[in-house]
């Protein structure tokens, strides 16, 4: 139960960051967002892996740091998370958070840059907290934060930068909540952050093993 309050706890500000600093059009929201996923790993890394994604907790399960009886719950309380911050966002802003991919961008680009996006930081979260060698280092929560923060800079102006399905996700359905119109290609943040996430657990696997 520890681990799933912290599961929820910590998308919740994950998201939350996310929703105030992007519907308030803040230019440093980018710094803001991988700031607030640095510090909340650092508080639940030792309780729940500190995931905070949904496609984090897949490549976790699948490199077998996370059991698989445990994914579903992971993803259930990320969700609660991201549904009560959105939530939040909705009351304090005066509008619910839009996550969509630019107009220019196709379907297919969407995808695959969430999908290359979340293989990148998989990745990164397999090596730094997971890998052999890395125990217990003090820079986990750094490198995480730094990468999502690099990476909503890169692709946030393509795919909408979300990297995460609850950060996709969970502010659609308060759009659809408060009588708006979240993207049509709102799934695009399930499919592209698992495959890549998928993707990475395999090389991680392979990787790891040599």
């Amino acid at each position: 139960m520890k681990a799933l309050v912290t599961e929820m706890i910590g998308t919740f500000f994950l998201v939350l960051a996310v929703g105030l600093s992007v519907n308030q059009g803040a230019p440093l929201a980018p710094i803001a967002i991988g700031f607030t996923l640095m510090v909340m790993v650092y508080a639940g890394g030792r309780l729940s892996g500190a995931h905070y994604n949904p496609a984090v907790s897949l490549a976790a399960m699948l490199r077998g740091a996370l059991p698989a009886a445990k994914l579903v719950p992971y993803w259930s309380a990320q969700l609660v998370g991201g549904v009560l911050a959105a939530l939040l966002v909705w009351k304090l802003t005066g509008r619910a958070l839009h996550v969509a991919p630019a107009e220019a961008t196709s379907m297919m680009k969407a995808v695959f840059g969430e999908a290359v996006a979340t293989f990148g930081l998989a990745y990164v979260v397999l090596h730094v907290a997971t890998g052999r060698g890395t125990e217990g280092n003090s820079y986990f929560g750094l490198a995480i934060g730094a990468t999502v923060a690099a990476f909503a800079v890169a692709f946030g102006g393509i795919t909408g930068g979300a990297f995460n399905p609850a950060v996709g996700l969970a502010p659609a359905i308060v759009e659809m909540i408060a009588g708006q119109t979240p993207s049509a290609l709102a799934w695009v943040y399930a499919v592209g952050p698992f495959a890549g996430a998928a993707a990475a657990a395999y090389v991680f696997k392979m990787q790891d093993a040599a």
